[in-house]
């Protein structure tokens, strides 16, 4: 069965490509610029989903984006729209939260036991008995949410854009539309953005049976076509409402972020649902649904149906089914009066009887409860909002179109900053008090009578324009009488419940009733513990109606109840989008094509590329023996790094020595020029943050380094205290221009000193000393730092130097077996020294009492970062100590990773794994980790449970490690 109809004026669908799709294992026939859900209804499949709590069956309601009725997923995506997802050729898509299909939902049985699950019933039971919580814990969570996540789902990610404008124009109906050919006939630069496929807003669909009024917009889109001042978006919504008048347009294609001088709000209006027993089954639908599917996508939305209505909309709604063979049953209109007599006149001379204060009672079901078979129809006092319960009428028919009303879509409005104020004249909120060069037009405004939008639209533009200082004609909107285009109070009550409220949640008018009971009598408690408004529809059909139960439960009127907080983003935005594209900048050190081309891997290390092991070409070597080897040079032969992502900065001035007593832990006043000394840098509670080396350069000149990960961070903390202590320093970072490379191993001084003319003998520079000195032809800095072996030489120059120095110092190295080494090799080889890393080996909480550093606090100092903490700390017991340990020589199992925790025999944590690695060298297993006090000394074991739950044995040793070599070892 089909209910496609004939060609329809403007329709959206192109009939010259039609397409097939799977859906739940049927074959289903669409065409291009179909909707999923369009396509279904055409097919005659009305069942497109499951609600959330009940498992009640669902169908189209406002076929606009505004509600969870068709949820899909079509395997990669989890929650696809289908309202307003178009349809591909081949797609194969299922509704979500069902067990079974959508047809078959095991869990359908839950509709059964809504009595016993009331609003807010999680909130008290399940955490009684105790024991039982885990089950009840685990049964909840499955059950929560829609559909399931994807953690396969690719990473898609899209670019943020920019733009800015004079106008920004929210809504392309009649109001923005009119509003756009004004304001750009002042010359204005005009953005207009809609979240439709295409724009024109009700003008596309609202046609009372006569779409002449789709001359109206045929007239606007011409004009605005024509003029170059005006940029048309559609298929995207304005997500929020910032600083600056600073508008997020949210497309398939990503976030465009607009500037605008002036924003003018035409955004419409959600139209919203009576609210009776079975509202929600499907074929009960909002009359503007009925209409989009009829004008925009030619689908007949039911054969005989009945409109329910309290405004003149479902009168033109009547009058568009009965334009495309639809037979009417009735108009049921809730008011007393009724709509103006030349409209109902039109509704009768097409034979369709209209019943005045009347309503929908109840909606009688199938048998399978997967669509309509009748409607009770009852009398209706508007006023005390009673139905006559007695007095029914059964009228057959197998849809409903219903209209109560709208609700204006001003959250832009509200996050702009906009005072709103109850209009009973119009049964909604409207602006009261606009921000600053922030205007509103249209329904949104509570203009709904068509030449009056048209004329309102036109008035914000002249007002924008004044603003911007243009000389324009003031546009005066006449007060149109009319009756409203909302009923005060649109709620059937039934003893029997299933009068839904909100679709989303399955909230019933009796679970605000009882919430109020409870106390939650704020609507904005209120919603927190009936959930109403906190699905994906963000309340669009539920939030006026909630407002108006609460305030005739509390006696009040609607203003004294107000609104719920509307915050961005009010539509649902794809997490890429918010993300952005993936933007990675790199910063290459002045050797990064050498390694590149001699077989570095190169990896990110915070800012930098580095290489972590060298793969040479035409050696098949694994990570792991490549590392090795590395290591290997460098205790046998000689080995170099390039090290210049060390952080490197200089310290000058007067006050310099002062400075660096206050900032690190270490005394620095009595060090000798050529120097140098380790810098341990605290924070104010005595945790480590970094630890580099300071070199006494001159008398009041100091060169210091940092780890490579913290050089931004210490600079900008060297300039904070600079300017908090109030001293004479001047401060360079030299990160990014200076080269830096150690060269380590027994073979590294007869390297280095081919080389140069300096003498690099023990004597002349012992470990921890620097000179300067011209290496290879270059002015550099030599120092000698033991970080990864006992001879090793730090050497710093000019950037554009770096790959010169490296070059010649890699060819003076050839005849005795040099090596690159990586930063893989590099933490093996500190770890074999015995040297912990901040950051890695240590965590945010870790102090220097722990990690085996108090030899580098000098307490005696009068002040330095962190010493207040550290002496109120010395004077508690330790919780954790970091030690080395050995594993069993040959040791052949599961090897424990990083992070493996360390355990007791009563099964509690001590402490982790922070280091570990298997060292050829050495021919052991070593590490670090955070262990007991009481485990701590030398001798003492432990045990690590890896990841397979394996317990291994560890043993405490000093370090360095060379101590574990063979007697007749090297």
């Amino acid at each position: 069965m089909t209910s496609r109809i004939a060609k329809k004026r403007g329709e959206w669908i192109n009939r010259d490509k039609p397409l097939t799709f799977q859906y739940e294992g049927q074959t289903v026939q669409g065409y291009e610029g179909d909707t999923i859900s369009s396509a279904l209804w055409a097919a005659g499949i009305n069942v497109l989903g499951r609600s959330f709590k009940y498992h009640r069956a669902r169908g189209v309601l406002s076929f606009a984006n505004h509600d969870v009725n068709a949820m899909m997923t079509d395997g990669v995506d989890t929650n696809i729209r289908a309202d307003v997802w178009p349809v591909a050729d081949g797609m194969d898509i299922k509704a979500v939260n069902t067990i079974g299909g959508v047809l078959k939902d095991k869990n359908k049985y839950i509709d059964y036991l809504s009595p016993f699950l009331p609003v807010g019933f999680y909130y008290k039971t399940f955490y009684k008995p105790k024991s039982l919580f885990p089950f009840w814990e685990d049964k909840i969570r499955k059950a929560a949410g829609l559909g399931e996540v994807n953690f396969n789902y690719p990473r898609i990610i899209k670019p943020k854009k920019f733009a800015h404008c004079d106008v920004l124009i929210i809504g392309a109906g009649l109001s923005g539309l009119s509003a756009a050919v004004k304001a750009a006939e002042q010359g204005l630069d005009v953005i207009v953005v809609d979240e439709n496929k295409q724009a024109g807003g009700s003008l596309t669909y609202d046609y009372a049976g006569d779409q002449t009024t789709a001359d109206t917009l045929t007239s606007l889109l011409g004009k605005v076509e024509s003029n170059p001042n005006i940029r048309l978006i559609t298929d995207a919504y304005a997500g929020g409402f910032y600083g600056d008048k600073l508008v997020p347009l949210v497309g398939k294609d990503g976030i465009t972020k607009v500037w605008a001088k002036t924003v003018i709000v035409a955004a419409g209006a959600f139209e919203q649902p009576p609210v009776f027993r079975y509202n929600d089954l499907p074929g009960v639908m909002m009359g503007s649904a009925a209409q989009r599917l009829i004008h925009r996508y030619a689908v007949k939305p039911f054969n005989k149906g009945v409109v329910v209505t309290a405004n003149d909309h479902g009168y033109r709604t009547a009058l568009d089914l009965a334009s495309v063979g639809v037979e009417v049953v009735a108009v049921i209109d809730m008011r007393r009066n009724g709509a103006p007599r030349e409209l109902a006149q039109k509704v009768r001379d097409l034979g369709i009887p209209v019943h005045i204060s009347s309503c929908i009672y109840e909606v009688i079901p199938t048998s399978d409860k997967l669509g309509v078979k009748a409607v009770a129809v009852s009398p209706y006092d508007d006023i005390s909002a009673g139905a006559d319960s007695g007095h029914t009428v059964r009228l057959g028919c197998d849809g409903v179109a219903m209209s109560a009303g709208w609700a204006p879509a001003a959250a832009l409005l509200y996050q702009a900053g906009t005072k709103m104020r109850y209009d009973y004249s119009v049964e909604q909120f409207v602006p009261d008090e606009l921000p600053e060069g922030v205007f509103a037009a249209g329904k949104v405004n509570g203009v709904f009578d068509f030449k009056a939008r048209q004329l309102d639209g036109q008035r914000a533009a002249a007002e924008a324009a004044a603003f911007l200082g243009k000389t324009v004609d003031v546009v005066t909107v006449p007060k149109v009488e009319m009756t409203s285009p909302s009923h005060p109070y649109p709620i059937v009550e039934h003893p029997k419940g299933k009068n839904f409220v909100d679709f989303d949640e399955d909230i019933q008018v009796k679970d605000f009733i009882n919430a109020a009971k409870e106390g939650f009598d704020n609507i904005e408690l209120m919603k927190r513990f009936t959930t109403v408004g906190m699905g994906p529809s963000q309340g669009k059909h539920s939030n006026m109606n909630a407002i108006r139960i609460l305030a005739r439960i509390r006696q009040l009127p609607v203003e004294k109840i107000g609104s719920t907080t509307a915050r961005p983003f009010f539509h649902p935005t794809p997490i890429g989008h918010l993300g952005g594209r993936g933007f990675h900048p790199h910063r290459y050190t002045a050797m990064h094509e050498w390694h590149v081309e001699n077989g570095g891997v190169m990896m990110d290390a915070g800012m930098w590329m580095r290489p972590a092991y060298y793969q040479y070409s035409g050696r098949s070597m694994t990570a792991m023996e490549a590392v090795q080897q590395e290591a290997l040079a460098v205790r046998k032969q000689a080995g170099m790094i390039d090290g210049s992502t060390l952080g490197k900065i200089e310290v000058y001035g007067a006050d310099a020595t002062e400075f660096l007593e206050r900032f690190y832990t270490g005394k620095f006043s009595k060090q000798k020029i050529g120097e140098s000394r380790i810098a341990l840098l605290l924070d104010e509670a005595g945790v480590m943050l970094d630890d580099g080396l300071a070199v006494r350069v001159e008398a009041e000149k100091f060169y210091v380094s940092t780890n490579s990960s913290n050089a931004a961070t210490v600079y900008r903390e060297m300039q904070r205290n600079v300017q908090a202590w109030g001293l004479q320093v001047t401060l360079v970072n030299l990160t990014g221009a200076i080269a830096a490379m150690t060269l380590a191993g027994p073979k590294s001084r007869e390297i280095l000193s081919s080389l140069t003319n300096a003498d690099l003998s023990e004597a002349a520079l012992p470990d921890g000393n620097m000179i300067e000195a011209e290496i290879a032809g270059v002015n550099a800095k030599v120092m000698r730092v033991s970080f990864v072996a006992d001879l090793a030489f730090e050497i710093h120059v000019p950037y554009k130097a770096g790959l010169h120095v490296w070059k010649q110092i890699m060819a003076a190295g050839q005849d005795h077996g040099i090596r690159p080494f990586g930063t893989d090799a590099q933490r093996l080889l500190r770890l074999e020294m015995g040297h912990h890393l901040i950051s890695h080996d240590t965590d945010g909480l870790t102090n220097p009492f722990e990690a085996h550093s108090e030899a580098l606090l000098k307490m005696d100092k009068p002040f330095f970062i962190g010493q207040r903490s550290l002496k109120i700390i010395a004077k508690k017991t330790l919780n954790k100590k970091l030690v080395n340990f050995v594993l069993e020589k040959g040791f052949a199992r599961e090897m424990p990773n990083e992070c493996n925790l360390v355990i007791d025999n009563g099964n509690n944590i001590k402490g982790r794994v922070t280091s570990i690695a298997y060292s050829r060298y050495l021919d052991r297993v070593i590490g670090f980790a955070f262990v007991a006090p009481e485990q701590g000394n030398v001798g003492s074991t432990f045990s690590i449970r890896t990841d397979s739950g394996a317990m291994v044995e560890a043993t405490v040793v000093e370090a360095p490690f060379f101590h574990l070599l063979d007697k007749d070892g090297e």
